[in-house]
């Protein structure tokens, strides 16, 4: 059982391992978020709200999942003409947009690098842009 436990913790596979974050198209972010916290409770701020869970793998860890109500008609969006954004948490993000390359699908920009992660964005066979996330190891 030890082994598959370092097996998990050291798995560099590049690959998806969760969602970060969920964004889509508002008339007015600001009473959107307003609304959500007063009717669902949510705890908002200029941005939207933060979930956090535990990693069942690694339960010290905690994971954050970002909800975010944007501006409609957001150029962060483009070229996508859908009113959503799904972000994925993804470990060896280098490795994945080597395959995605690989394999055809359209890599919007460079990797970028932030103090919180690393982050590029591709678009999906249905005209879906989507935002992939590493997060930066402390």
């Amino acid at each position: 059982m030890e082994e598959q436990e370092n097996e998990t913790t050291n798995d560099t596979t590049p690959k998806v391992i969760g969602i970060g974050g969920i964004f889509f198209f508002s008339d007015n972010p600001e009473q959107t978020r307003e609304w959500y916290a007063k009717n669902l409770g949510l705890d908002v701020n200029q941005w939207g709200s933060t979930f956090e869970s535990r990693n069942i793998n690694k339960p010290d860890e905690i994971n954050f999942l970002q909800w975010s109500p944007f501006k409609a008609g957001s150029e962060y969006f483009a070229p996508s003409k859908k009113e959503f954004m799904i972000n994925y948490i993804v470990q060896n993000i280098e490795g994945l947009v080597d395959q995605l390359k690989e394999n055809g699908v359209t890599v919007l920009d460079e990797i970028a690098t932030y103090d919180y992660g690393k982050f590029v964005h591709i678009m999906d066979s249905e005209g879906n842009k989507i935002e992939l996330w590493e997060e930066a190891v402390s």
